[in-house]
């Protein structure tokens, strides 16, 4: 079970409604924010980190580089730059925006999980040393945008259902099979 760290939370329209426990957020889908960080090889492979089984959301599950949830005063490229820290032990890395802020709902009912963000996605190329924090990510993998794109066609609940939803809008995988 992960630490009930506090975020902040925003209404409707994604303005500032105060701060409440990570269990509260994800207990009643109050909206919070969200980095999440596309990590690539210079040779195209993207940089893929398999969750925790400890996890609350999608534990075991192939994700993104990174998916971080913001503390209190943030900005996005700070969690994102954090998260990257803390998951992969990668600190120099050149860090872009990609698209505008989504708003994405998640339900996971038999968790009683309603995960509201407002996520901003990055991107950035790394061919350093990973260094996965065990407690965060179970294990590392690099995959093309093809086979990418096959591994959701044939083995979707594989991935975080966010993964899949990003990588697709942003294009960072080739869905031939759309």
């Amino acid at each position: 079970m992960m630490p009930d760290e506090s975020f902040e939370i925003f209404d409707d329209r994604g303005g500032a409604a105060g701060v409440a426990p990570r269990s509260r957020v994800h207990r009643q889908g109050l909206w919070h924010r969200a980095a999440s960080v596309f990590l690539f090889r210079s040779d195209g492979r993207l940089i893929l980190q398999r969750r925790q089984w400890a996890k609350d959301v999608c534990p075991g599950a192939w994700d993104l580089s990174v998916a971080e949830h913001l503390k209190p005063g943030e900005t996005y490229e700070q969690g994102a730059r954090r998260g990257l820290r803390e998951e992969l032990g990668v600190d120099e890395v050149t860090l872009e925006p990609v698209g505008e802020v989504t708003w994405a709902r998640l339900d996971i009912a038999e968790r009683g999980i309603k995960d509201y963000e407002l996520q901003q996605a990055f991107r950035g190329t790394f061919d350093g040393e990973l260094r996965p924090d065990s407690s965060e990510v179970c294990e590392v993998d690099a995959m093309s945008p093809e086979d990418l794109a096959l591994a959701f066609k044939e083995r979707p609940h594989d991935f975080t259902p966010w993964f899949r939803e990003s990588a697709i809008r942003l294009r960072f995988c080739n869905p031939c099979w759309r």
